[in-house]
């Protein structure tokens, strides 16, 4: 399966009333990299936005409860509050006293067609980066470059703040 994603044998949850709480299981599954510098609800928060826009998560999909994430990651149960408040705040999830913690909203999304043509070619270019003998770091260095030097041409090679770009080719 792809990236925070459980295969639950199901569609997801488009009906939480009508399961029996005891035996739930959320679309979603968190994993998390320590060596990644995010801090660790912050992870959390963007694994359920990536789901969201990739349509693994949708309204209504219960996530996991909070101590159900405490024990498969050995985190604090005030860590996976904030990401759940936070995303709460975001107006993505909504908390149901007694029930646990569901969908409320999506984000973009890109239609399955287009997306799985992308995946595929993405995939690709990982085959070859790791053929090019680029690791992990290496294969993140050079997307999130690309990705930077994508978007600044794109607005017109403007950087974040709005300073104009003096070079013709970011480095990460």
């Amino acid at each position: 399966m792809t990236i925070g994603q459980k295969d639950s044998g199901s569609s997801g949850a488009a009906n939480p009333a009508s399961r029996d709480d005891s035996i739930t299981t959320s679309p979603i599954e968190f994993r998390l990299d320590p060596a990644s510098g995010v801090p660790t609800y912050l992870q959390l928060v963007h694994q359920v936005e990536h789901a969201l826009r990739l349509g693994y998560l949708k309204p209504g999909d219960q996530l996991p409860k909070v101590r159900d994430v405490v024990a498969s990651l050995a985190i604090n149960p005030n860590t996976v509050s904030k990401a759940y408040r936070e995303l709460e705040t975001k107006g993505l999830i909504v908390g149901r006293p007694g029930q646990g913690t569901f969908i409320l909203a999506t984000l973009s999304q890109v239609a399955l067609p287009e997306l799985t043509g992308l995946r595929r070619s993405l995939g690709d270019w990982m085959a070859k980066a790791d053929t090019g003998g680029l690791d992990e770091d290496g294969i993140v260095a050079l997307f999130a470059s690309v990705l930077r030097d994508f978007y600044e041409r794109r607005n017109g090679s403007r950087r974040p703040g709005g300073a104009p770009s003096d070079d013709a080719e970011g480095v990460a």
